[in-house]
């Protein structure tokens, strides 16, 4: 009987041993499944420009004050290898933190929409530290790098963003620096307030989003951006109206994002209290980020509700065009800080252009995608030199109105004709070739598009700009005014950062200028 028990017992003991070793094993496997591998190549452009970040932050603990200069050409130096980090990736063939599990959705993918708009935003951002190399005098210098890189890299991950999730905190990290980047004039009343009204109007406008990012993720069980499109196709019965709003409440976020009117009451301001080079970061960065973030969401999750936003998009460019130009266009030349005030109601009107392609897609496909990209980066050069001659001009005349630029080409003769070339640019006319081809680039594809309508009245808009872009040209050239009481100009020398930036982006403008046929070949282009 003893013998019989423990052989019992033994066998017990042993099937237990076996059993728990096979749970452990299938457990052991399911892990092993569950575990994303992370391509770190893919990731490296953001990630360098979060850790230069940081490293900058930690280094103004010990930098002296004469020497927080440094801080900044580290900065630059940072952001010129996340730029380089871009090449290795130019096959945009990439994804990383993909599911494991019945499906291959993935996080982050570094395709060729993401390889442009990060080259767009990490540029933009680099200009940007040249321009305040020098202008950063009075301000905190280790918080202002290291907000303006932390910006940065959320702008370089949101184009990279493919699940809700991602995109949403993406977001927030290149917009809650830029906050603080405002209103980071100690004691200016200007600038406090042109922060609060930014801030207030973006937590609006996070919070519509997230709203109906949640009502998507109710209705289709998902935040990964393929996954939603294919599920909202088989939306059930009852959950119809929860995945319609969510959907409109998305866009509305995103057109808040994107200084779409009448989303766009935050601009004016905004861009006149914060510091100037900030107001060109907040004109290009800022823009690249919210269209990024509406063409991931219409293009790529949302397309089988294009006959809801493409009609929705379209009357938004319309009347976003039409605020912009009109408010530029009645703008005083003597009126304190005119000339940043004016280029804040361009980049309004120019935000109208950029939404038409987005619109254009929802009737003739994706490809009508390149046409806002192409004339993101053309706007980008020829906005961000713009703002570099006036950071330029400021350094004299304080005041910065449009009049201040009088008689410019008689005392920094470059500087003007620098400054009437991004004008004409914006303006589309000659011998700013790349702003032409731009504009009928995003004209041919509302024509493509059936939207003949909108085509128009971009032609009217166009129209309008033109004496306002004009007007100021032409004050770059003339002589003082008769019985006026303008101060004479002094001429100092200007950093050489801020040279730099001029330089760069003149020689871009006349390259692309020199090569317009490049526009239409990108703007034909497939970037998903």
């Amino acid at each position: 009987m003893t013998t019989a028990a423990e052989s019992t017992t033994g066998l017990l003991q042993s099937a237990a041993g076996n059993t728990t070793g096979l749970v452990q094993s299938a457990a052991g496997s399911s892990a092993t499944s569950l575990v994303q591998s992370v391509d770190w190549l893919a990731i490296a452009p953001p990630v360098t420009v979060a850790v230069v970040a940081l490293v900058v932050l930690v280094a103004d603990l010990f930098v002296p004050a004469a020497r927080k200069s440094l801080l900044g050409y580290g900065a630059v130096a940072g952001l010129v290898a996340a730029l380089a980090l871009i090449i290795p990736l130019h096959d945009g063939d990439r994804s990383t933190f993909c599911l494991t599990t019945g499906t291959r959705a993935c996080s982050y993918t570094a395709d060729h929409f993401t390889l442009v708009i990060q080259a767009l935003v990490l540029g933009g951002a680099l200009l940007t530290a040249l321009l305040s190399i020098g202008d950063t005098r009075k301000l905190p210098a280790g918080e202002f790098w290291f907000l303006l890189l932390s910006s940065a890299a959320g702008a370089a991950l949101l184009p990279a963003a493919r699940d809700l999730a991602t995109l949403v905190i993406a977001l927030e990290v290149a917009s809650l620096p830029a906050f603080a980047l405002v209103g980071i004039k100690r004691g200016d009343r200007r600038s406090s307030e042109a922060a609060l009204k930014f801030f207030l109007s973006s937590v609006v406008a996070t919070a519509v989003m997230l709203l109906g990012v949640s009502f998507v993720y109710a209705a289709t069980g998902t935040l990964h951006l393929t996954e939603i499109a294919d599920r909202l196709d088989d939306v059930p019965g009852q959950l119809g109206t929860l995945a319609q709003a969510g959907v409109a409440l998305t866009l509305v976020g995103f057109a808040f994002k994107t200084a779409a009117a009448p989303f766009h009451f935050w601009v004016p301001d905004t861009y006149v209290g914060a510091p100037v080079p900030i107001a060109a970061y907040l004109s290009v960065v800022g823009k690249a980020v919210g269209f990024s973030g509406l063409i991931l969401v219409t293009v790529v999750a949302f397309p089988s509700y294009a006959d809801v936003w493409g009609p929705a998009l379209a009357v938004l460019a319309a009347l976003t065009m039409t605020v912009g130009n009109v408010a530029a266009l009645r703008q005083s030349a003597t009126r304190a800080r005119s000339a940043v005030r004016l280029l804040a109601w361009s980049s309004v009107g120019q935000a109208g252009y950029l939404l038409v392609p987005i619109a254009a897609a929802a009737y003739a496909g994706n490809r009508q995608i390149g046409s806002t990209v192409a004339y993101a980066l053309m706007y980008a050069v020829v906005n961000l030199g713009a703002f570099a001659v006036v950071a330029l001009v400021a350094r004299t005349h304080p005041g910065n109105r449009i009049a201040d630029y009088r008689g410019l080409y008689a005392t920094r003769p470059l500087a003007a004709l620098a400054m009437g070339f991004f004008l004409l640019c914006l303006a589309g006319l000659p011998p700013g070739i790349i702003g032409l081809f731009a504009k009928v680039t995003v004209f041919s594809s509302a024509v493509d598009a059936g939207l003949g309508w909108l085509a128009v009245v971009m032609a009217v808009n166009v129209v309008i700009a033109l004496y306002y872009y004009l007007q100021w040209t032409a004050a770059l050239f003339r002589g003082p005014a008769e019985g006026g009481t303008e101060q004479p100009r002094t001429r100092h020398r200007a950093p050489a950062p801020l040279t730099v930036a001029i330089v760069l982006t003149a020689v871009a403008g006349i390259a692309l200028s020199g090569a317009p046929q490049t526009v239409l070949r990108f703007a034909d282009v497939n970037l998903f």
